[in-house]
């Protein structure tokens, strides 16, 4: 297993990864880098904790939209919003527990 180190938000992090994919580590790291400083020049600095959140849910939901385009699947306008299960909820709350402790660590 291979180790990058790829900066986000000025900061460095060190990513494992398959021997052979860090340059994909890197493009993708970048690709991340790219949008989180886009949410911090919309919000204003809120802590990379958050920062990071928010640019992920931004990120997954353009990887919706697109799977669905892919998909050929139309979302209604009017349809509602399924609610999100506690088990959604406790996996999102851990990993922002994780990552406010890496971020601390750093």
């Amino acid at each position: 297993m291979a180790t990058v180190t790829v900066e986000v938000n000025g900061r460095p992090y060190a990513v494992g990864c398959a021997d052979g994919q860090e340059e994909r580590v890197r493009i993708l790291a970048k690709q991340f880098d790219n949008q989180v400083r886009q949410v911090a020049q919309d919000v204003g600095h809120v802590g990379d904790l958050r920062l990071f959140l928010m640019s992920a849910l931004i990120l997954s939901d353009e990887l919706h939209e697109a799977r669905l385009a892919a998909g050929g699947m139309a979302v209604p306008a009017a349809a509602p919003s399924p609610p999100i299960s506690d088990g959604v909820a406790e996996a999102l709350n851990a990993v922002a527990a994780r990552i406010e402790k890496i971020v601390q660590s750093i």
